[in-house]
């Protein structure tokens, strides 16, 4: 894992399309701004954790489906 610092107004790059800049630090709080391309999926961790459970859990169900189907 990479750790920087940052200030108000500072950036990091990641590749050369993708900024994350530092807008304002308010007590225990960071906001954040992401600049990516619009085919760049950007989400907090909870939303994607939750993405990946509702896929793993499609999967689960079109696997189960199928051994329904072959069963008939």
């Amino acid at each position: 894992m990479l750790v920087l610092s940052r200030k108000k107004d500072e950036s990091i790059m990641i590749g050369d399309q993708i900024e994350i800049k530092i807008l304002a630090v308010e007590g225990e709080q960071v906001k954040i701004g992401i600049v990516a391309p619009k085919t760049v999926k950007v989400h907090r961790y909870e939303v994607f954790e939750a993405i990946q459970a509702q896929n793993k859990e499609a999967l689960s169900t079109t696997a189960s489906f199928l051994e329904q189907l072959k069963k008939k």
